[in-house]
This record gives C-alpha cells, structure tokens and sequence, in this order.
C-alpha cells in the first residue's frame, strides 16, 4: 500500500513539474509570440486527433504534446496586445493560485467539503463589495461569469417581485402567474436577454428603454414603472464604455416598487477607482450588480460574481436540501448560485486583490482607460472617426469605407501584432478595442497603432 501511495504521488509530481515547465515556456514566450495562431498552428492541431486510445499514456508524454501542439494555436489573451472581448489577462498571483486550486481540486459546495477555498471565497466577497462600494450585506456568489451572475441575481428579482404580488413561485411555479413588466436598455447586453430567457421572460414581456447616441438610457423618456417592474441598467456599455444615470433612474424606479438590477460585467470596476468613480454614481441605490472577475480584475477564465441586497432572496431560490449536505452557520456557496459542481472562483478573486490591493486596482483601471485615449488619439491622428466619448476603456471607430475597414481588421488580424474585432454601433460597421490587461503597456499601444497604419496603408494603396 505505501509503494502504491508513493507511486501515485510520484506520477502526480512528475505531472505537476512538467506543467509547470510548459506553462513557464508558454509565458516567457507570450510577448514575442503573435497573438492570433497561424494557420500552420491551426493545421498542427490534427495531430492531437488520433482514433480513441486503447491503451493510456504517461501523464509527462501527454502534457508535453498537449503544449508542443495546442499552446501555438492559442490567442495570447493572457498577453499584453489583446483587446477583444473586453477581456483581461491573469495576473502572476490569480494564475499560480489558479495553479494550486487545482491541485486543491475542492469541492467547493459546503465549508465541510472545502474548509479553506470556502473561508477564501468569504473574505474575497466582503472586498470585492468594499472595492466595489456595494451594500456590505449584500449576498456574493461566484459564478462562471455574468451570463449566469445576470440570471442568478434576475431570478431573484423576478420570485421577489412575485411573492410582493403572493405568489411563491418555488411551489406554484410560473403557471397561470400574471406577467412581470421587465424594463431593458435598448443597449442591454444580450446575456442579459439570454438569463431573461432562460428564467421564462419571453420578448414580449420587455419594454426598451430608448438610449442616446452614447448608449445610455434617456431619463426623460424612461417608461412608465410600478410594483411588478424589473430594471435592468448597465455599468459600461460594450461598445461605448457609458454608464445609465442611475441618479436619476434608481430612486424614482424604487420609489414605484421595481426592482433595479445592473449588469457591470466590467463597467462596476470603475467605482474601485478613485478618478473614475464618478461613471458609477447612484449605482448602489440598485438591489442586484454582476461583475467579471476575469475581466479588469484580471482573474484567469472563468469568474462572474452575482451580488445581491437583500441576501434572502438569493437563498430563497437557489437553496437546495440533502440529508448529505449538512450545511454550517453561514450560508453555503451552493446556496448562493445554481451549480453543486463548482470550482472555488472565488480563491483566484482573493488572489488578485491580495497581490494588487486597493490601490493596485485603482491603477489598472486607471492605467486602461489612459491607453485607450491614447488608442483613441493615435486612431484619429490615423484618419478613423472615434465614434464614442473615450470616458472608460473602449474605443469605436470607423471610417467611411466599410468594406476597407473590414480588410483593415482582417489583415491586422493575420499579422498577429495585437487582435480586436469588429461591432457595429449606431448603424455604423466599426473596430472595437478594449484595453483590459494589466499586462498592457504604452509600446503595445504604439506597436499596434503602426499595425493598423501599416494595414491602413496596404488596403488604400491597392484601393487608389
């Protein structure tokens, strides 16, 4: 028995060591490397396509093809020249903590089963509602990131809203239920019609808010709102960066009964920062708030956190009861979200705020929203019409060619310098970019600007 305990361990240490070495290879080569696969990288893939094994491989073997063929075809959004998505990349402290909490491999349902991720999770919790300036007693449940944060915390608005009207939806369910009014921003996100859905919200039941030209709802002609409402407002607009007024909206929706909840999938970040905190205004006055993790806090894919006010009507819907899962004095994570299977998040969350504290957060969000102005700049300086007020981390831009924008994109793309994408905002085809990386610094900016004029020129020489 003790020769089969020392084998195993030895295997698992021979894994471990030989991950390791591929992970550091893969990092120290992440700056030089393209940041999009070539196709020879795509094409190598194939040889991990073999018929089903019959018989295993050494766990060293198989983790070193795994990086000799899958590591190449990556997108190196982990690195400094990223900027689609609105998507971070892991700071050392989250991706080593990453590391352990796989070697951990907790199950992260009860604190009986997973003592310190659970204790971890708890402390990461009350700081990110500190950060965040969010009522203290809010309920905090890591998710896999704002699609299912939206539906957690839209689930308990939409069982809130109907026991106001007596009517328990755990027992009665939505059957011959009359219809909530959900009001949505003409800008909503689409995980947030994607949660609405799923909770059995159909089209029909949503009234748009009209928005200006910067995506933010308009105040004056806000629908009408009463006691079976549910608002749903935004804390950064994908593609313009804005913020709704939530001084204005929250208090006269509260006042008539709604409930208000915000999708700040990476917008709520900016209340960590002391210079950009006045984008987030009235933004606490709501009942329910998502947020990435793994967006401007740079935690590895994958991390949502759902937040609610009134913790109760989190634990209302998602509590569940098994004579095996004996729960202690707080409230467990599986009562908080719907998953029993679930990683500890929210280890890699603790993490990140460990290794940047306060006043690290404050500079990241600072430090992206200074390179996107000077994204915005540089593309200016270039020719492109900067369609957006540049008051966070997004830039949108155009020119009046759409067909030559798209070529532009493409060939920026197939260079492999940096990677952003498309999107089209107010009717018009634009690029997008999103500066959310802690690793990003001012010569990516200026490296990916010449990218782009390079492209610019190639694309207009062949048009004249």
């Amino acid at each position: 028995m003790k020769k089969n305990k020392m084998t195993s361990n030895l295997k698992s240490l021979k894994a471990l060591s030989e991950a390791s070495r591929c992970a550091e290879e893969y990092i120290s080569k992440i700056r030089e490397r393209r940041v999009s696969p070539s196709p020879l990288d795509l094409s190598e893939l194939e040889r991990l396509n073999s018929s089903l094994p019959h018989k295993g491989q050494e766990a060293q073997q198989v983790i070193a093809e795994l990086h000799h063929y899958a590591s190449p075809a990556t997108v190196a959004s982990t690195g400094g020249r990223f900027f689609g998505l609105v998507v971070g990349g892991s700071t050392p402290a989250a991706m080593g903590a990453s590391i352990l909490n796989a070697a951990w491999d907790q199950v992260a349902v009860l604190e009986s089963s997973a003592p310190s991720a659970v204790y971890l999770e708890r402390i990461a919790a009350q700081w990110l509602l500190q950060l965040l300036e969010l009522p203290e007693e809010s309920s905090v449940g890591f998710t896999t990131g704002s699609s299912m944060a939206n539906m957690v915390c839209l689930a308990a608005a939409r069982n809130h809203q109907y026991e106001k009207l007596g009517i328990d939806l755990a027992k009665k369910g939505l059957a011959g239920a009359p219809p909530l009014r959900i009001i949505v921003s003409e800008e909503s996100h689409v995980t947030v019609h994607k949660a609405l859905s799923i909770l059995g919200i159909g089209t029909d039941q949503l009234v748009k808010a009209p928005c200006d030209n910067q995506g933010r709802v308009l105040v004056g002609s806000f629908p009408e709102l009463d006691e079976t409402t549910i608002v749903c407002l935004q804390a950064g607009n994908v593609n313009s960066g804005h913020f709704d007024p939530f001084e204005e909206i929250i208090p006269r929706a509260k006042a008539a009964g709604a409930w208000v909840h915000v999708d700040g999938a990476f917008g709520l970040w900016a209340a960590a920062s002391p210079r950009q905190r006045y984008l987030t205004a009235g933004v606490a006055l709501a009942d329910s708030w998502t947020v990435d993790g793994h967006k401007w806090l740079n935690t590895p894919y994958d991390c949502g956190v759902a937040i609610c006010r009134e913790a109760r009507a989190v634990h209302r819907v998602m509590t569940t009861q098994a004579p095996y899962l004996l729960s202690g004095v707080q409230v467990p994570p599986k009562d908080m979200v719907p998953e029993f299977s679930r990683r500890a998040r929210g280890v890699e969350v603790w993490a990140a705020i460990q290794e940047m504290g306060c006043e690290g957060v404050a500079n990241l969000v600072e430090r992206c929203c200074d390179f996107a102005r000077q994204f915005a700049d540089g593309l200016a300086n270039l020719g492109f019409e900067i369609l957006n007020e540049v008051v966070l981390n997004q830039v949108v831009a155009s020119i009046n060619d759409e067909s030559a924008l798209q070529q532009i994109v493409g060939i920026v793309q197939e260079e492999g310098v940096c990677w952003f994408g498309t999107t089209v905002w107010r009717d018009r085809m634009a690029l997008r970019l999103s500066v959310s990386s802690w690793a990003t610094t001012a010569e990516d900016i200026t490296l990916s600007l010449d990218s782009i004029r390079r492209a610019m020129e190639q694309v207009l020489e062949f048009k004249e």
